[in-house]
């Protein structure tokens, strides 16, 4: 453990404030661990990865660590809902002004499937995330405004190697349909049924652009979600974009969990359910080290400086120095 100090300018005075975080010269950049694995049926569901009825929640959470954990393999998270919580082996620093995360799904063009990110921090201490969850805002906050559903809720009911029917809690019905292609269970044959999910479901992006059912695209949101675009800077995220369950901005200075969940409820045809991949996650900035306060209402970025007084554009390797519009000064060390 090491102990850093900053300095914030209040009302003219200097106000030292003090922040402790684990910090270790052998962080690894890579997810430590996969905690919990909840697939919503898909066609890849008990194939990426491999499952089956005789495994349990942590056999499951233990075969997706094997897959993602430390490399870059692949996890399915099925249809709508469906979602993978991971940590690394330190916390994961909100580095003002940067990207924080890189999460890499196997988007390609005309093939966006979108999962939401999701953060948490260890609030009780107990190594476990079941603390308060903070999705990280999207491009469909601001330009779908009126189509994202922030409160919806689907059920799955297994029916033995058949569609899986589902419901919602607008009234809706349907199935995930099965296909030629995938013959197991879709179904996650390790957990029970019925399986709910709640969350925040983004507007369909496929569309059958031959008219004749050949030719299915889904189109890519502007930024935001994994799994929707092929270009590294689209699979990055910033901690600084959490939000609460009221929408609002919150400032985490660290977090401990990210999940991701499939975040789009579409059949496309022959291809089928829109569903999540996740292939492997990096924290940006293993080594960053956080000097400064913890505030529950956030500052914009105002300036980055270079050590001799220089403006910067973005953060750079070595000391950055950050001023915001409360008055607040952060230092930032990235190696």
């Amino acid at each position: 453990m090491r102990i850093f100090s900053t300095i914030r300018k209040t009302a003219g005075s200097l106000l030292l404030l003090v922040l402790s975080l684990p910090l270790s010269a052998q962080n690894s950049p890579y997810i430590r661990a996969v905690d919990e694995y909840v697939p919503a049926p898909g066609q890849f569901v008990n194939s990426l990865p491999e499952l089956s009825a005789s495994d349990t929640p942590e056999t499951a959470a233990a075969k997706c660590t094997s897959e993602i954990g430390g490399k870059e393999g692949i996890v399915t998270l099925g249809g709508y809902g469906g979602y993978i919580t991971f940590h690394f082996d330190h916390p994961v620093v909100n580095v003002q002004g940067a990207y924080d995360l890189y999460i890499k799904g196997n988007a390609h063009e005309g093939s966006s499937e979108p999962g939401i990110v999701m953060v948490s921090q260890d609030e009780n201490g107990n190594g476990l995330p079941d603390d308060t969850w903070y999705e990280l805002s999207g491009s469909a906050d601001t330009d779908s405004i009126g189509r994202v559903d922030y409160d919806y809720t689907i059920t799955y009911t297994k029916s033995d190697l058949q569609d899986v029917p589902w419901t919602d809690s607008r009234g809706n019905s349907g199935v995930v349909a099965r296909n030629e292609y995938h013959n197991q269970e879709y179904f996650p044959l390790w957990l029970p049924s019925p399986l709910t999910f709640h969350g925040t479901r983004l507007p369909d992006n496929g569309f059958d652009r031959s008219g004749k059912g050949i030719y299915w695209v889904q189109n890519t949101f502007a930024y935001g979600y994994v799994d929707n675009v092929a270009d590294s800077i689209g699979s990055c995220f910033n901690i600084g974009h959490a939000v609460d369950r009221h929408r609002q901005s919150v400032h985490l200075p660290s977090i401990d969990f990210v999940r991701v969940y499939s975040a789009v409820n579409q059949q496309c045809g022959w291809i089928g359910e829109t569903s999540t991949e996740v292939c492997r996650a990096v924290d940006l900035h293993p080594t960053a080290t956080l000097i400064g306060p913890v505030s529950a209402s956030p500052a914009r970025l105002l300036r980055i400086f270079s050590l001799d007084g220089r403006t910067l554009q973005h953060v750079r390797r070595g000391v950055n120095i950050l001023q915001y519009t409360d008055g607040t000064i952060k230092k930032i060390h990235i190696k």
